[in-house]
């Protein structure tokens, strides 16, 4: 019977798979040599491969295309990126290069979006889509973007209350446009029944009625939209949900001509294992052919899609490599690998929320394996890693193999998690101050160069002590 690592993988997993395939008894990443990145700058360190946001935002585009063609779908579709899933410019600018739109949260994105303005890497056609909770800060910055000519901004009403800001600052000739955010029903599992986010659905035609019918000159409702936190599925509870929003569309249509637009959010998953199984264009085809039927069955036009999809455009793109510093055996069943860093300060999901991210190992494929907990350098007792998503165990290869070979013992076992690009800088807190002082590690992006050569530079050294020190006052 073989062992080692590889044998495993091979015969758990259909592997080697589009993104990750191993090469001279290294794993590759995108047809990344890791290795190389590795030896040339270290470890921990974290990788941004930026052509994968735009691989998937032609996938999501092309998957949309073909729905609404096999239906014969009358409306458009639109691709936004959620910014708060990955704020950094490089990530914004490569997902801009596809012609899409943006959706904002918070007042300091509508900074983001003039930065981008400045630098021509959006035009005042663009999309912004302005959801949140919003203070006057935002608010403010909100009428500003459109009192400047951005003739699509968006503001997503998430109260009743909030219209009465716009229609204190905005001045505009023409009529600005407006969303309804439908408050959805949580699953039953959550320990809410109604998300706290938006507008109850039972009040939203009384509301249109109240305060914006009559108004058109001066303001015109142009979107629904709906968000449901557990993401795309298909379930009961998605299907359920989103069928409850198209059919209020339709009824809100027949008294609101300038409605146009059905926002359906984010929530596409994305790979977190080698078993990952989920049919995208199954997915987009039942959304796409739902909206029609419920559309045609009120004759009301089907109306514009809208897409937030921001883990996945980004998650996928950046890894996080560590080395394996030690090992510990501290009883007879638990064997752990101490890594060179923290689990906590820099994938605080797999800390908060059990998050389980695809975690390979980059190189000892031909050495047998071992059951083993990952554990990370802080003193918390919850900085540790010891179950993936499609089982309730971590197996890596062992640190030494049992031929001895001399140069597979000398090197340290280098382990990756994979598709961390999303949320998890934004929770550590990027740049700042570290569950016990740890520092954020290099961070590497690799994408391509004017002449179309993959190239990758330094985009941020490691975290220093001294620059620890100034925020603390020290």
């Amino acid at each position: 019977m073989n062992n080692t690592y590889n044998d495993l993988v091979q015969q758990t997993f259909n592997f080697p798979q589009e993104d990750f395939k191993v090469k001279d008894e290294y794993l590759q990443y995108n047809n990344l040599d890791l290795k190389a990145l590795i030896d040339k700058y270290g470890t921990p360190l974290k990788l941004s491969y930026l052509p994968k946001i735009s691989m998937q935002i032609q996938k999501a585009k092309r998957m949309f295309a073909t729905a609404i063609k096999k239906h014969k779908y009358e409306g458009d579709y639109h691709y936004c990126y959620c910014t708060k899933s990955s704020h950094f410019s490089f990530v914004l600018e490569e997902a801009l290069k596809n012609d899409i739109h943006l959706e904002t949260s918070y007042a300091y994105d509508i900074e983001i979006i003039n930065a981008l303005y400045k630098r021509r890497k959006i035009n005042k056609e663009t999309y912004i889509i302005c959801n949140g909770f919003k203070q006057k800060n935002y608010t403010s910055r909100i009428a500003r973007l459109i009192n400047t000519g951005f003739k699509n901004v968006i503001p997503i009403l998430d109260n009743k209350e909030e219209l009465a800001m716009y229609k204190r600052s905005i001045r505009t000739k023409e009529p600005f446009k407006l969303g309804i955010r439908i408050a959805a029903e949580e699953e039953p599992s959550f320990p809410f029944y109604t998300s706290r986010l938006g507008i109850k659905a039972k009040d939203v035609l009384e509301y249109y009625v109240d305060e914006i019918e009559g108004n058109e000159d001066k303001f015109q409702l142009k979107m629904l939209h709906i968000f449901l936190n557990k993401g795309i599925k298909d379930d009961l509870y998605y299907w359920s949900e989103l069928q409850k929003s198209i059919n209020l569309y339709c009824q809100l249509k027949k008294i609101c001509p300038e409605l146009d637009s059905i926002n359906i959010g984010g929530g596409f998953p994305i790979k977190h294992s080698l078993a990952f199984n989920y049919d995208y264009q199954f997915m987009v085809n039942e959304i796409v052919s739902n909206i029609k039927k419920a559309c045609r069955k009120a004759k009301v036009p089907m109306p514009h899609i809208f897409t937030e999809f921001g883990s996945f455009t980004v998650g996928e793109s950046m890894a996080h490599l560590y080395s394996v510093i030690g090992e510990k055996m501290q009883n007879d069943r638990e064997t752990w690998y101490m890594i060179d860093s923290s689990f906590i300060t820099t994938l605080p999901d797999t800390w908060g929320i059990g998050e389980k991210f695809l975690m390979l190992p980059i190189n000892k494929w031909a050495n047998d394996y071992q059951r083993v907990v990952l554990g990370g350098i802080t003193c918390d007792g919850h900085d540790y890693y010891d179950s993936e998503e499609h089982i309730n165990e971590v197996f890596l290869p062992k640190i030494k193999n049992t031929d001895g070979a001399e140069e597979s013992n000398k090197e340290p076992l280098y382990v990756g998690f994979f598709h961390t690009g999303a949320y998890q800088d934004q929770i550590s807190g990027y740049g700042g101050i570290k569950h016990c002082l740890i520092p954020s590690p290099k961070h590497v992006i690799v994408s391509y160069d004017k002449n179309g050569k993959l190239t990758d530079w330094l985009y941020a050294k490691q975290q220093t002590a001294q620059s620890m020190l100034k925020i603390l006052g020290y």
